[in-house]
């Protein structure tokens, strides 16, 4: 067996490196982690070792990293265990493609022009750093936030380059160091792994100081969160009209009630209620309905305003949205609502549909939802200027981005992370999404059915964190800019990308070049 396996040790510890070095694991191996593999391929003559290298690589990282796909497939497509565990190893296998597909630009790249062993190399990490910037992803995560998972202060730097910046130079790093394995034997190559070891505790300097340097908080308010923890069953009864209604609408104005008696001494601002958590349907047209009815009541009686997902109907297109709403202390619904834009695919949508609408008669049970119109405008409410975000639309930077530029003072993300049990998801989630606030130096409110909830202020120092699958409540005070400056981040939004496409460019026509 060991003979076996033998030709493919690098690429499985390169699979290792990286599947451990993410959230929750630290990021121990980020600098390197690529070196194993990239060594593989300068050792192979063939595409399809190169390729099968890839292929390992990404299996037994999306494996160690991802497992709680099979947590995912077991309770939101109701599979067997068994059955989700095969689903597993199929999502290892197509998940990354980025990396086999690096490995077969590079190889085909490095035959037709015979690159010299530096520009090779060179090349071989650039096409790395973009195809995984550019792979396709329903969880697009990057290398950049296991510095903030570790609370390392290079994370700062994001307010500049993004996190998505951050991987890139993380990958980079690894260019370094695979030099200096080949050199391990010479002085330059104690000199290349001290210079990366010095330029990392440089970064993490920076990030001190960066920090410490930020403008202070001019305004702050109260915000009581109420993480309810209902269960995925529950919810689905509920929203298929099978029951629960009442009991989860009671569960959170019971949590409710008894939080604001326990913090009878402190002003609280508004509350905060996660994705969907209102069991009914919510909207102008639904005031009269009972539950909505149930709800106004509540809050005018306390004088309490609420922020709340809830499900509401786009009426031009007769469909469902997933929308977030802002009540006032009389329990009046404050225009706009919010609708989200991003929705999951499979589970909101079906791909494509619009072109073959047969496909709904094979997947009848997947949600069939309206879009909302975008990052467009701001929840204003109370001098507020809220940014509003819903579930995993916090992973992507240009819509957190495009709240900015409206003017937001703070980001509202609200969540249902149930699915996905208590492991690695939950808080690969919880950092991706409040990473958003580190670049654009804004406060982000993150509550959520099940956890983690809590709230990240701009210099990115995460305040209480939720414990996961338990009710809880939590108050906190949070400060925030009235009028919050645009970040380098924010300003030069298209700068990284920009370099890694022109350093691609040059690297490829001195190629070019040489080969004539």
């Amino acid at each position: 067996m060991f003979n076996k396996l033998k030709p493919w040790l690098l690429p499985i510890l390169s699979g290792v490196f990286i599947g451990t070095s993410y959230i929750p694991f630290p990021p121990w191996a980020s600098l390197f982690c690529f070196v194993p593999l990239w060594l593989f391929w300068l050792q192979q003559t063939t595409l399809k070792a190169v390729l099968i290298g890839g292929f390992i690589t990404a299996f037994v990282f999306t494996l160690i990293g991802f497992n709680w796909v099979t947590y995912l497939l077991h309770e939101f497509a109701h599979l067997p265990w068994v059955f989700a565990g095969v689903g597993m190893l199929v999502y290892g296998l197509i998940a990354h493609l980025f990396v086999p597909l690096a490995g077969l630009l590079w190889f085909c790249g490095q035959r037709k022009f015979q690159w010299s062993a530096r520009l090779s190399l060179g090349l071989m990490a650039m096409i790395t750093i973009l195809c995984e910037a550019y792979s396709f992803t329903l969880f697009d995560w990057n290398f950049g936030y296991s510095w903030y998972g570790a609370n390392l202060p290079v994370y700062q730097w994001a307010e500049f380059i993004g996190f998505s910046g951050l991987s890139a130079l993380t990958l980079l790093a690894n260019l370094p160091l695979l030099l200096a394995w080949q050199q391990r034997k010479q002085a330059s190559g104690k000199i290349l792994a001290g210079l990366v070891l010095t330029g990392f505790m440089l970064l993490n300097m920076g990030g001190l100081w960066l920090q410490a340097r930020l403008p202070k908080p001019d305004a702050s308010f109260n915000t009581l969160m109420i993480q309810a923890s209902t269960e995925n069953s529950e919810k689905l009864a509920a929203e298929l009209g099978k029951g629960f209604g009442k009991e989860i609408l009671h569960r959170y104005l019971t949590q409710t009630d008894a939080a604001v008696t326990h913090y009878k001494d402190r002003k609280i601002d508004f509350v905060l209620w996660p994705e969907t958590a209102f069991p009914a349907l919510l909207g102008e047209q639904f005031k009269n309905d009972e539950p909505s009815l149930e709800l106004a009541e509540f809050l005018k009686a306390r004088q309490l305003p609420l922020i709340t997902g809830a499900y509401s109907v786009n009426e031009k297109l007769r469909l469902i949205t997933n929308s977030l709403f802002v009540l006032n202390k009389d329990g009046d619904i404050v225009p706009p609502h919010y609708s989200k834009t991003i929705l999951l695919a499979f589970g909101e949508y079906i791909p494509l549909e619009q072109y073959f609408p047969a496909i709904r008669n094979f997947l009848p049970a997947t949600g069939h939802f309206a879009r909302g119109a975008g990052p467009t405008e701001l929840l204003a409410w109370n001098g507020y200027k809220m940014g509003a975000q819903i579930c995993y639309e916090s992973l992507f930077p240009k819509f957190s981005r495009d709240l900015a530029d409206l003017g937001a003072q703070f980001i509202v993300n609200v969540t249902n992370d149930s699915w996905y049990g208590s492991w690695q998801e939950p808080y690969q989630h919880f950092y991706m999404t409040l990473a958003r606030g580190v670049e654009f130096r804004r406060p982000v409110l993150r509550v959520t059915n099940t956890g983690i909830s809590s709230v990240s202020l701009a210099s990115g120092e995460i305040l209480e964190r939720s414990p996961i699958h338990q009710q809880w409540v939590g108050l906190y005070e949070v400060p925030y800019l009235t009028n919050p400056p645009s970040t380098f981040y924010q300003r030069w939004f298209w700068l990284v990308p920009c370099l890694l496409w022109g350093g691609l460019i040059v690297l490829l026509g001195l190629g070019f070049k040489k080969a004539q």
